[in-house]
């Protein structure tokens, strides 16, 4: 089993005194590990529009080192501007995952678009920063991930990792588009992976990764793998595309395994960290980001809304059995 304590929610703009474009929302949070901090990427919202439509913007906050609870700073702007007129990241950058490499910081990003039939499309676009993440520029207007005829709309929840001497990226396709209560339309969307011997061009495995647990209508985000103990081992969120703004459907936090990176053996039943009775946890638990740092291994999530009540921290019991 792998039982995680919850150390307390960090962040949420709600309750501070946050600028106009971090009004609520701090979700997808990711770490780079730094000699006397933790600088923690997220992303954030502005208040929507009239029309009820919203941005989504990339941040960060730092958090010492010796106290992961202690934010010492948080990002006075975005670090990433929105895209141009017509480009894929016009409307948003959301989700987001962090990487060193060499001398700069890659981030790697949802970028959605709205759209007329559906409400929003995404794909997944790439940007650099050299100046220690406080800011980044995209390589180019369009995505480093796009859509592929197997692949034809909504590609995200981007999680970066290297092992083995290569790029893996592990990301969500969309399936298919479904009208739900009150004429709603909601996607489905599953868990695939590419590979890159650069981080720019990539090439993906082509087939869903994880088997369902709630039948073919759930949906999984968010992948995050490290390796231990001769397995890479994966945390990732799912739910059902019905009654999921509520306890009884909200995200859940699931667990899988692979000797390989390509064959996955899903047992949830292995992850132990429950919803708690009240407070902004206690709807949902999802966007699972798993680092280690100074002996422990923590997980960053984030709570009720998808993100909207923000993120807090939890640590793995040293007990808990990898193998």
């Amino acid at each position: 089993m792998f039982h995680w304590k919850k150390l307390g929610r960090i962040f949420d703009p709600q309750c501070m005194a946050s600028p106009d474009w971090m009004h609520e929302f701090a979700q997808s949070p990711a770490t780079i590990i730094n000699p006397h901090m933790v600088r923690v990427f997220f992303c954030t919202r502005p208040a929507p529009s009239a029309d009820g439509k919203y941005q989504s913007h990339i941040a960060y906050l730092d958090l010492d080192r010796k106290n992961l609870l202690n934010i010492l700073k948080i990002s006075a702007t975005p670090v990433l501007e929105l895209g141009k007129v017509g480009t894929f990241d016009e409307h948003g950058t959301y989700p987001v995952s962090v990487i060193s490499h060499q001398n700069e910081i890659r981030a790697y990003y949802a970028g959605i678009s709205r759209c007329e039939s559906v409400p929003f499309n995404a794909t997944i676009g790439l940007a650099v920063s050299q100046d220690g993440g406080d800011s980044f520029h995209r390589l180019g207007e369009g995505p480093v991930l796009p859509y592929t005829p197997d692949e034809p709309f909504l590609l995200g929840s981007p999680r970066i990792r290297r092992f083995e001497g290569q790029w893996q990226l592990w990301y969500v396709a969309g399936k298919e588009w479904r009208i739900t209560e009150n004429n709603k339309k909601e996607p489905i969307y599953k868990i695939r992976m590419a590979t890159s011997t650069d981080g720019i061009r990539w090439n993906k495995v082509g087939r869903d990764l994880i088997p369902n647990k709630l039948g073919e209508h759930e949906c999984q985000a968010c992948p995050d793998v490290i390796y231990r103990d001769g397995k890479y081992h994966m945390f990732f969120s799912y739910r059902d595309i019905y009654n999921y703004t509520s306890r009884e459907g909200g995200y859940r936090i699931g667990y899988a395994s692979s000797p390989d990176m390509e064959t996955w053996t899903r047992n949830d039943d292995l992850i132990d960290i429950p919803l708690s009775k009240d407070g902004w946890d206690s709807e949902m638990i999802n966007y699972p980001h798993v680092f280690e740092l100074d002996g422990a291994i923590y997980m960053l999530y984030q709570g009720n809304g998808m993100g909207r009540s923000g993120f807090g921290l939890a640590v793995l019991d040293k007990q808990s059995i990898w193998s």
